[in-house]
């Protein structure tokens, strides 16, 4: 491992963050986004920034494939099959094999599916075990789910027990959980957590939104049932991108999902009156795809071709220390408190943080070009994605807090009026 990765002390001055910088074997990945050198982007959790070779395939998409290829696109351009030719691509970086994985709809539409799926293998078993804190969208499908059928009994972490494994039961028919939690970056032992659920017969559905393209992800090691992800947040496709869908192998012909659109049909172009599932994954599949949105997951994707996850995820956490060591010695004294776990490996790389009045710090550090986030109550998310991300961005961001901190600077008015989206 590079010991330019060392995260116990990455760095005690800027010119010590510049020199890693220097050494950084991902260094030259920042030249693959269209990033401006003075923003420094703390937001990769939640919007990736554009890949530069996204605009060119996009055009590329609008002025040959469709404005000259037309309706033939969805043969020539690969158009119609991108569902499978992505998700394939996908699977590679996510532990994945071939058919298990397609590219498509939004991470919603897919708990929806993959839920039903579950469900629809285990007669009989009548509770879904999710977390309180999961992300909402997780627990309003849940709801949407159960109120489509009878006697469906939803227990929560956090609500109806401390741990989650207490809730598994010979009842349990579903286990939702996310890899990683949205608001701290908290890492979950999704393997031990699967073989316990498995041991009452429960099947597990993933959510990776989160750690995929942030820490390794294997869903074979981790031996899943099930997941779904998103591909706009680490994966860097592009605002409102398809999300992605996993079923394994060992379950391929035997479950059904009720959104059985035309593209998910054995044969779509027989055009039969009723519905016969497609083989493996595509059986998860709906209606038409967006092709055009697809083309950016493409151009995601290209960004980490080469890159060893294990290596990516080593500078995460340096990174990340480095902003935890910062943050404790220059903002501490002002109320900022540590949201995410202390020891870096049980996060991944996001660093959150708490403070009464973060929604205006966050607006603060906006202005100053230092882009993070805000969460209800009172969460600071910074995320931490190495792929871009310089050691000197880290140590300069952690300055911007601290003025913003010793100036009081948040207190202005425009920064405590709440937009739409925090």
């Amino acid at each position: 491992m590079p010991t330019q990765f060392n995260n116990e002390i990455p760095a005690t001055s800027r010119d010590q963050a510049a020199a890693l910088d220097q050494q950084d074997p991902f260094a030259s990945k920042r030249d693959e986004f269209d990033l401006q050198d003075d923003v420094i982007y703390l937001c990769g959790n939640s919007l990736g920034p554009m890949p530069k070779s996204v605009v060119a395939k996009i055009e590329h998409t609008l002025r040959q494939d469709w404005a000259k290829g037309l309706v033939t696109s969805w043969n020539k351009a690969g158009w119609f099959m991108m569902t499978d030719t992505l998700g394939d691509r996908l699977a590679t970086l996510l532990g994945a094999g071939q058919g298990e994985l397609v590219v498509s709809d939004a991470t919603g539409i897919n708990i929806y599916k993959t839920l039903h799926a579950a469900i629809s293998m285990q007669p009989g078993r009548t509770r879904i075990v999710c977390e309180a804190t999961s992300f909402p969208t997780d627990l309003y499908m849940i709801e949407g789910v159960t109120s489509l059928l009878e006697n469906m009994e939803v227990k929560l972490e956090g609500r109806d027990a401390e741990h989650i494994e207490d809730l598994f039961d010979q009842n349990t028919a579903v286990v939702l959980m996310n890899q990683v939690d949205y608001r701290s970056g908290e890492i979950r032992d999704i393997k031990a957590l699967t073989e316990k659920a498995h041991a009452v017969g429960a099947l597990v559905i993933s959510d990776v939104c989160h750690s995929a393209g942030a820490i390794p992800v294997d869903l074979h090691d981790e031996n899943v049932d099930f997941a779904v992800g998103c591909t706009y947040k680490y994966l860097n496709s592009g605002p409102g991108a398809p999300a992605f869908a996993y079923v394994a192998a060992r379950h391929h012909g035997k479950f059904k999902q009720p959104l059985t659109g035309w593209h998910g049909h054995a044969e779509p172009f027989k055009f039969e009156p009723t519905y016969r599932a497609g083989a493996g994954a595509r059986a998860l599949l709906s209606g038409t795809q967006p092709a055009i949105s697809a083309v950016g997951v493409n151009a995601g994707l290209d960004v980490f071709e080469g890159v060893d996850m294990h290596a990516l995820y080593e500078k995460g956490k340096a990174l990340s220390t480095l902003l935890q060591q910062l943050v404790e010695q220059w903002c501490e004294p002002y109320g900022v408190k540590l949201y995410s776990p202390k020891e870096a490996h049980l996060r991944n790389g996001q660093l959150s943080l708490t403070h009464e009045n973060g929604y205006a710090i966050v607006q603060a550090l906006i202005e100053r070009n230092v882009i993070g986030d805000y969460r209800q109550p009172n969460v600071i998310r910074f995320g931490i994605t190495p792929l871009y991300l310089r050691y000197t961005d880290i140590w300069d961001a952690a300055h911007h807090l601290r003025d913003v901190l010793e100036t009081e600077q948040w207190k202005e008015e425009r920064f405590n009026v709440r937009q739409l989206v925090t």
